[in-house]
């Protein structure tokens, strides 16, 4: 290793030994009483500290390296993967405060106070199984970094990040996990934006504008202008199907929605949904601009196609040793506070929506539960750990994590808190066929016209359960019963 490469190793592993320190000392926090506690940060968070949870939550592998690898298809159009995620937020705070209001800490068990039993179970299983896909891309995101840094195999850097994910996450739980977030912010907005200006005035890149005017000229292995600083190659389906994904994926997303949960009250989950959405679409940029330097910048480096490792060799290349140390500090914040949002929200379903009602028959036992959401979350890294060693593409993990958790399950949600005739059966067909239209969408057709699965299984969802509403109530069937929100 050179010494950049050995200063930024030295950066990471201090900001790993951080965030199990602050593990370690939101553990012997004394209000700390029960399972809720642990896993709800008893409901204490106010909107500053929601927001930064809510933006790191988000902003992992898909939204750093994933963005910066992307450049090479879509150029600078590829920051439109947070951009939506920004806007998705903006949009889901005027619903946040009902999360908070509703006596559930889950979105199987919001879907269940209005549909049942069904719905409850087919909820609980694919919005767990979207989280285990959903940590096994950050962790690609994570190990990707330690093994451009240090030289050591993909493999071995993937068990060490989860290794240490775990480990700060089980000890201290969701107060470990938002005081780390506040943490983790500062090294992605401050720590990334300020790395991408360094890097851009270096005298090898020349600034913004003769970035952009050899980012014009940049070619593929066949000759082809790569349109790199195009922000609309994406196209336009592609860009409304990342908004209507996050618009659906937020309020069906167990890391998001256990967040709005634990809001000291509404009007800060509303606030904190609005701050990160605005500081999400200004961030977008960050990545992409890095990634932009990376494919124009290092020589015959667009001729090999897309680079996995596109941001961390710009950062390694670019910046000064201290700079790319924090950079790449950054990046690992960003994956590890996604990754163990993901473990904290998986526990927390597993708990509340298997565990507690069908394995210990209803009988609420906190010491009994902690020791279960801790259990789960070891397995939880562990799954994601066998999928990182296994796939490659961290945003096509994601999508499809996001897809089949939320095509189905969104249209429900909705009716459940604004339709006053939807019926039980009604809710959970709509579930099912949405979800099954999705992974029809994915798997069958192959996403064709580059629009998100999530788009036709929401749309398909909606009108089934409109549909068998309808039909059923004409036939005298009662509508299901309201949802009671608590009043603040």
């Amino acid at each position: 290793m050179n010494n950049t490469q050995i200063t930024a190793l030295i950066i990471i592993l201090l900001y790993m030994l951080a965030t199990i320190a602050i593990g370690l000392i939101s553990s012997r926090e004394k209000d700390k009483k029960s399972n809720d506690d642990f896993l709800m940060a008893s409901k204490s968070l106010g909107p500053v500290v929601l927001a930064g949870t809510l933006f790191a939550a988000n902003t992992g592998g898909a939204s750093t390296t994933g963005i910066a690898t992307n450049v090479y298809q879509y150029g600078l159009s590829a920051s439109w993967y947070v951009i939506a995620a920004g806007i998705g937020f903006i949009l889901v705070s005027f619903i946040a405060p009902y999360f908070r209001r509703a006596s559930a800490n889950t979105v199987p068990q919001i879907i269940s106070l209005r549909y049942g039993k069904a719905s409850h179970i087919f909820t609980a299983f694919t919005s767990i199984a979207a989280l285990f896909m959903a940590t096994g891309a950050q962790i690609i995101a994570t190990a990707s970094i330690i093994s451009v840094v240090t030289g050591i195999s993909f493999n071995i850097a993937a068990i060490i990040t989860t290794i240490v994910v775990i480990a700060y996450t089980m000890i201290g739980g969701f107060k470990s996990v938002a005081a780390a977030n506040i943490m983790h912010v500062l090294f992605i907005t401050i720590g990334m934006t300020t790395a991408m200006f360094i890097m851009v005035n270096n005298a090898a890149v020349g600034g913004f504008s003769e970035l952009f005017a050899k980012a014009r000229t940049v070619t593929d292995s066949t000759g082809a202008n790569l349109n790199l600083v195009s922000m609309i190659k994406i196209g336009f389906p592609t860009i409304i199907g990342y908004i209507a994904m996050y618009y659906m994926t937020f309020p069906t997303g167990q890391e998001i929605v256990q967040t709005f949960c634990s809001a000291k009250d509404g009007k800060s989950a509303k606030i904190g949904s609005v701050i990160a959405g605005v500081l999400s679409a200004v961030y977008a940029i960050v990545p992409a601009i890095i990634g932009l330097i990376a494919y124009t910048c290092i020589s015959g480096y667009a001729a090999g196609g897309a680079q996995k490792n596109a941001l961390a060799e710009a950062t390694i290349q670019f910046s000064p040793s201290i700079v790319a140390g924090l950079v790449l500090a950054a990046i690992v914040a960003a994956t590890m506070s996604s990754a163990s949002g993901n473990m904290i929200g998986t526990a927390t379903m597993f708990t509340n929506d298997v565990f507690r009602p069908y394995i210990n028959k209803g009988i609420k036992d906190d010491s009994k539960e902690v020791w279960v959401s801790r259990i789960t979350m070891v397995i939880v890294g562990a799954v994601g750990l066998l999928i990182a060693l296994t796939a490659t593409n961290i945003i096509s993990v994601m999508m499809t994590a996001f897809t089949l958790r939320s095509a189905g399950p969104f249209a429900a949600f909705i009716c459940g808190l604004f339709y006053k005739n939807v019926t039980k059966r009604a809710g959970f067909i709509s579930i099912v066929t949405g979800t099954l239209v999705a992974a029809i969408w994915i798997y069958v057709f192959n996403n064709p016209w580059g629009l998100s699965a999530i788009v036709p299984g929401g749309i398909v969802a909606f009108l089934v359960i409109f549909l068998v509403s309808a039909i059923e109530r004409g036939l005298g069937v009662e509508a299901a019963p309201p949802i009671e929100f608590k009043d603040e």
